[in-house]
Order: C-alpha cells, then sequence, then structure tokens
C-alpha cells in the first residue's frame, strides 16, 4: 500500500496537525506563568505529554508547590505507561525503536494506531502520529514561548482553554457506555466542588481518586467505551462482501 493511501497514514497527519497547532497555547502559557523559553521548551521536549505539561503549569502558574505540580503531571502522564504496555504487545518495537516508541507513546499515537485492524497500518498510524505531533508540538510550543509577551495575557485569546477543548474533544466521544460517561460527570463534578477548597493541583488528584474508587468497584461491562468510532477499512469490508456470491459462508 501506497502512503498516500493508507487510512492511517491520513489519520496520523490530520490529527498531527490539529494538535501540533495548540502547542502555541502551551508555549504562551508557559512563559506567562514564569517558566522561561529553554524551560517551556524542555518540558515539551522531555517530557512530551500534553495534559502533564499543562498541569504542570497550571499548578505553578496557581501558586501550587513544586511537588503539587509535579504529583499533577505525574498523574496524568500514567496513562501513558498503560498505554506503552498495551502497544509493545502490539507493535512489538525492537531495538531503538523501543526507546523511540516509548517517547512518542501519547493518547493520539495509541488512538491512532489501534482504531487500525491490519497490523502494517497499526505501526503506520503509530509512527505518522507520534513523530508527527513531536515535531509539531515542539515547534509551535517555540513560537507559543516566543510571541507570549507579545500576545498578552494568553486569557484574552481563549489559549487557556485550548488544551481542555482538545483533551475534550478527543475523550467524549470515546464514551459510548453509560457508566463511563457517568464516571467523568462524576469526576467533573468533584473537581469543581475541589477546587475552592484545596491548593492548586489537588482538585486533579480527587478527581482521579473518585475515578479509581468507582472504578474499582464497578461491575459494568469491561469492553465499554472501548469501540474505535471509525471503522477505516468499511469501504474494503463493504467490497468484500458485494462479491460474494448469495450461496457463500462467511
Amino acid at each position: 500500500m501506497r502512503l498516500a493511501q493508507s487510512p492511517a497514514v491520513r489519520v496520523g497527519l490530520s490529527i498531527s496537525i490539529a494538535t501540533g497547532l495548540y502547542g502555541v497555547s502551551f508555549g504562551a502559557l508557559s512563559v506567562t506563568s514564569g517558566l522561561d523559553f529553554w524551560q517551556t521548551m524542555a518540558l515539551s521536549l522531555l517530557l512530551f505529554s500534553g495534559g502533564s505539561q499543562f498541569a504542570f503549569i497550571g499548578v505553578v502558574a496557581g501558586g501550587g508547590s513544586g511537588i503539587a505540580a509535579m504529583s499533577a503531571a505525574t498523574l496524568l502522564g500514567m496513562r501513558n505507561g498503560i498505554y506503552g504496555m498495551q502497544l509493545n504487545a502490539l507493535l512489538q518495537p525492537r531495538g531503538w525503536r523501543r526507546f523511540a516508541a516509548a517517547h512518542v507513546t501519547i493518547d493520539e499515537s495509541t488512538a491512532t494506531s489501534t482504531g487500525q485492524t491490519d497490523p502494517a497500518e497499526q505501526r503506520r498510524g503509530f509512527w505518522t502520529a507520534g513523530i508527527g505531533i513531536f515535531v509539531l508540538w515542539n515547534l509551535f510550543t517555540a513560537v507559543g514561548a516566543l510571541a507570549g509577551s507579545a500576545l498578552g495575557d494568553p486569557k484574552q485569546w481563549g489559549l487557556d482553554g485550548a488544551a481542555v477543548a482538545a483533551f475534550l474533544g478527543l475523550c467524549w466521544p470515546r464514551l459510548k457506555g453509560r457508566e463511563p460517561v457517568a464516571i467523568a460527570v462524576v469526576c467533573a463534578l468533584a473537581t469543581v466542588l475541589a477546587v475552592p477548597l484545596v491548593p492548586a493541583g489537588v482538585p486533579i488528584l480527587v478527581a482521579a481518586a473518585v475515578a479509581a474508587v468507582v472504578g474499582w468497584f464497578s461491575h459494568g461491562r469491561t469492553d465499554e467505551g472501548l469501540e474505535p468510532d471509525v471503522d477505516p477499512y468499511a469501504d474494503q469490508h463493504r467490497g468484500h462482501e458485494s462479491r460474494r456470491s448469495p450461496g457463500e459462508g462467511s
């Protein structure tokens, strides 16, 4: 299959552009939170986990301690470790690719890979999204950091909400079952209630604790909310079915 015809490559490139662009918001918010240009770039290059990065600078900007900032960032970053175990078994990278794969294992590269059914497409999707987002995220982080002082207050441009909106846009369509939706709503409510009562960064920990408790005692279906949103091979499946004779078995 040519790369231009690959569904996984097309999805990976489109999500790379969309995700990379809101790196501008991280760069601008980071420098206005008190970090300098090189500290901002170090977070994007070395941490490379959008949610964790925003959590870190959000706690710092809110006056939270370094421990609270690191705790919030670590908590959100733990999901990438879980993704890594799944993708290591799925893609089976070897040699130096294992280290590279670990670094670019994020929400978008995982979703692009696991949304495919063909093993070759899973690899193409993972690497296209992972590398594409890494390059563009760091590029636009630099743009945002350099333009941060010229932009003034990032909140006036809505940059403070860009990452939240993007994360919700990725997460909400995946919540297909009633129980996952209910857990998400309860965690959001717990966060809102905790904000005025606890130091910055702690509401995230409260929401995580609520989700863990609910999940521990949950008795819902184990596959709820895990179905892919789009089957990239739907046209191929329909083509195979149309070529079968009426008497053929499945």
